[in-house]
């Protein structure tokens, strides 16, 4: 149970809630009386009229046809404008004017700029050279890409034919482009020549060279010089550069297809580390309105507001960013470490431009704090209105680097959703309400989130912690899976664990102020003495400890129960001693409960993670127990789990005080990649 300060971090002034989207909005429905939770619980019983309502407050380009949702009382069935039309493309693509739509920064600190008009003529040649390929309604194009304007201009050309598609981070290795590309078939593959990370200059094409065989169906590989490098490509299946492939072509009006509200848009992918990557598919309509939802009405984005998230084109947090185009935000852009060529790369770049949100992943926000930056003192932010943090839980402790580093009036919002809905409507921010410390303000408009126990019974919703569920159809859900006709899979995903009620996997709280508390994933918390706990409560207290970078806590089954093992990189230099140990377990002890304390605390020189920055706690279980890690290829560092295989200590019944390894690397940190 969480102990609350008397006072909220943040509130809003009674001015500023009159300026907000949700305010209009609330006074747009006849609620202009509500607080958030009032205007939430009204959203969950009246689904369809509030997105009739935020169809026509949003302006959305297209029909919405006389249906709001098809069988509302089907989580896996239910369907929203089902007789409407949009297309994604086309909303993004609505202002037609010479404000400036995108920056681009590469890690070099080069910058480009693209007008919302130069966007449009750009898609519109785009276009015209995918048609000329044979691109047709249905079929796929994937992109291999860093995070740049080239990227996104590639998805809204596809999308504008009602083409599907689908990216990875160009730090995929050949078997992570087979896994997820080879399963969908694209009929054009887009790739960078190379990419920047770290300083170092890494190549793409090497990598696309072998996987082009393996990827059945694809007739065309366009090449975008990014590195500047001079490429050969004599040597490579039916590959062209892209000056080549938009030669003759000239700026047209767009003719953007007309598409059903739930045609495909994207391919998503699962992050992999237990097997090949499912392929999540989410349609043109849901996508949109979800996202400018939460644009608008939980950030508060403001046409001309400039936005930023920092991410990969492999992640989920690219998709929701480039929506920002409908909602007349202009989209700020990096590629590269953002901790290169030091921890002020990021807040350079989007305090030169201006930001009002500026969005990362709790990761990042330890790095800095661990590294006692203060971005407050160096630069001017008196533009940025909101933070927003996702990927894993934002400890409490991170709340207050923020308020006392970064700044002391921002709306930090720490948000939670994920690939699977390609959106962060199960916990998000709101601009009308209180943040208290450690809490994510509370679940999204419409979005009819509960705390059931094993049984599927409601748990008491102040502190009551249990499995994150979502009851009622949300526009944003998957239209199923690619190559999975009956929904099978699809169902065996969400929908096995509790009766025509999703199941997203994650163990959560509900707090006293209708917020909620992440633990961690439900298949990866401990359960030592058949109480379960949740992961995030050790890494909380483990990481107050200055030595620490970083933690990683698993179960393994002894003797017929389950004892926590926790294992910690160091600070560089550092090595792990009987007092760094007590210190460790006292914290623990002290801050969690004894039963968080680890039977052995071990360091390592790194900690496994997915590609958008995650730590793996299932594939470290299974390293320990002597599991095969299924899909190596979806980790960022699959090497690191060699130093946890046929530890010696982890076979011993004592608790030996000190499990030293390797002294610690000096490589630089890695937060995403």
């Amino acid at each position: 149970m969480n102990t609350q300060p008397l006072v909220p971090l943040w509130s809003p002034t009674a001015s500023g809630i009159n300026k907000t989207h949700m305010k209009k909005f609330m006074d747009f429905c006849g609620r202009a009386d509500d607080n958030y939770q009032q205007f939430w619980q009204w959203s969950v019983e009246n689904i369809e009229e509030f997105w009739d309502r935020f169809w026509d407050y949003s302006d959305i380009i297209g029909a919405k046809g006389s249906v709001v949702l098809d069988q509302p009382d089907k989580m896996l069935g239910g369907q929203f404008f089902t007789a409407g039309s949009v297309n994604y493309a086309e909303n993004l693509l609505r202002h037609r004017n010479d404000r400036v739509a995108i920056i681009f920064r590469d890690e070099k600190g080069q910058e480009r700029t693209l007008s919302f008009n130069q966007l449009y003529d750009q898609v519109s040649l785009w276009a015209q050279a995918f048609k000329a390929q044979g691109v047709q309604k249905g079929d796929r194009v994937a992109a291999y890409m860093p995070n740049m304007p080239e990227t996104i201009i590639a998805c809204l050309a596809a999308a504008s034919l009602g083409v599907v598609f689908s990216s990875a981070s160009p730090d995929f290795g050949v078997q992570g482009i087979i896994d997820r590309f080879g399963q969908i078939e694209p009929k054009i593959l887009i790739t960078a020549d190379g990419y920047y990370y770290g300083g170092k200059t890494l190549n793409c094409l090497d990598k696309v060279k072998e996987a082009q065989g393996q990827i059945k169906g694809l007739e065309k590989t366009i090449v975008v010089p990014f590195v500047g490098e001079e490429q050969d490509l004599s040597d490579m299946s039916d590959t062209i550069l892209i000056d080549e492939a938009l030669d003759g072509y000239s700026p047209q009006e767009i003719d953007f297809a007309t598409l059903n509200f739930n045609h495909p848009l994207f391919i998503m992918f699962s992050s992999g580390t237990t097997g090949v990557p499912k392929c999540i598919v989410h349609g043109h309509g849901g996508t949109l309105i979800q996202h400018m939802k939460e644009h608008q009405l939980h950030c508060d984005m403001q046409e001309g507001d400039p936005m930023f998230y920092f991410t990969t084109c492999g992640w989920m947090m690219w998709n929701w960013l480039i929506t920002g185009l409908a909602s007349g935000a202009p989209l700020l852009l990096y590629d590269g470490n953002p901790m290169y060529p030091d921890e002020n790369a990021l807040w350079e770049f989007t305090s030169k431009h201006k930001a009002k949100m500026f969005g990362t992943s709790a990761k990042y926000i330890d790095a800095l704090k661990k590294a006692e930056v203060a971005p407050k003192e160096n630069f001017d932010l008196g533009h940025l209105k909101i933070l927003t943090s996702t990927g894993s839980p934002l400890v409490h402790e991170s709340f207050d680097y923020i308020y006392d580093a970064i700044k002391p009036d921002v709306h930090l919002a720490s948000i939670y959703g994920g690939t699977d809905i390609i959106s962060a409507s199960f916990g998000i921010g709101n601009p009308v309400s209180p943040v208290w410390r450690g809490e994510i303000q509370g679940p999204a408009l419409a979005t009819a989130v509960d705390i059931f126990d094993s049984s599927g019974a409601s748990v008491d919703h102040n502190g009551g912690a249990g499995e994150l569920v979502c009851t009622k159809p949300i526009p944003s859900m998957p239209i199923g899976f690619w190559n999975d006709p009956d929904a099978k899979r699809y169902h065996q995903a969400y929908f096995a664990r509790y009766d025509n009620v999703w199941h997203h996997g994650d163990w959560v709280e509900k707090t006293a102020h209708g917020g909620l508390i992440v633990h961690g994933r439900s298949d990866a918390t401990l359960n030592p003495g058949g109480v379960r706990i949740g992961t995030s409560e050790i890494y909380r207290q483990v990481e107050k400890i200055p030595d620490v970078m970083e933690s990683i806590a698993v179960g393994q089954d002894w003797d017929g129960d389950v004892r926590v093992i926790l294992f910690v990189k160091l600070q560089e230099r550092e090595m792990l001693s009987e007092s760094l140990i007590h210190d460790i377990k006292s914290r623990i002890r002290d801050g969690a409960s004894p039963r968080h304390v680890p039977t052995h605390v071990i360091q390592v020189t790194d900690i496994p993670r997915t590609k958008s920055g995650k730590i793996t706690e299932l594939a470290v279980r299974d390293v320990i127990h002597g599991r095969e890690v299924k899909n190596k290829e979806a980790l960022a560092n699959p090497e690191a789990l060699d130093l946890y295989k046929d530890l010696a200590i982890l076979q011993q019944t004592k608790n030996n005080a000190v499990a030293g390894m390797k002294k610690p690397h000096n490589g630089a940190l890695k937060i995403t990649r």
